[in-house]
């Protein structure tokens, strides 16, 4: 399974969860999973989040890392137009294409091995959201593409704060 990961997923972790300082293993596993192939950030996503700021930024900016957790694919713009109608609506204005954001692309990436790819975020279902308000988890339903949030991923990849690299 290759999970492929939403901003959210590091924004939060760093923030709230795992910071940088306080849980070094974290970052490490990351990095890890990522070398190893099980985890991967596709570039717009990625390049979300070094738009802004801080320790995460600085983190993500470095040549290993970012070797380490970009997926090394290009988006296809026919699997993110398909998102987009079957996920969000065939007819979005332009302010709701900004407020979906990069979504869609994450979301199109896992569309290319369905099963064998797997959307990490910390968004919540909510299917009675319509248009651009839709969460991630219902537009990949919506997708056939499966997902799950950061506590699954670490539980599926066997995340411990003992963890060490092999």
């Amino acid at each position: 399974m290759l999970y492929l990961t939403d901003a959210n997923v590091l924004i939060d972790a760093d923030r709230d969860y795992y910071p940088l300082a306080r849980v070094p293993e974290f970052w490490d596993w990351l990095k890890y999973q990522g070398e190893s192939g099980a985890l991967k950030i596709p570039v717009e996503v990625y390049e979300e989040i070094v738009d802004g700021e801080g320790a995460l930024v600085e983190w993500l900016s470095d040549g290993d890392v970012k070797r380490a957790l970009i997926l090394d694919e290009e988006s296809e713009p026919v699997r993110v137009s398909t998102v987009i109608t079957t996920g969000y609506a065939a007819d979005l204005t332009d302010d709701e294409l900004q407020k979906v954001g990069r979504d869609p692309f994450l979301i199109a990436y896992a569309t290319t091995a369905a099963g064998e790819r797997c959307v990490v975020t910390t968004e919540h279902s909510k299917p009675t959201k319509t248009r651009a308000n839709r969460k991630v988890p219902d537009v990949c339903v919506a997708n056939g593409v499966l997902w799950c949030n950061t506590f699954e991923l670490i539980r599926r990849l066997d995340f411990s704060t003992s963890w060490r690299r092999p």
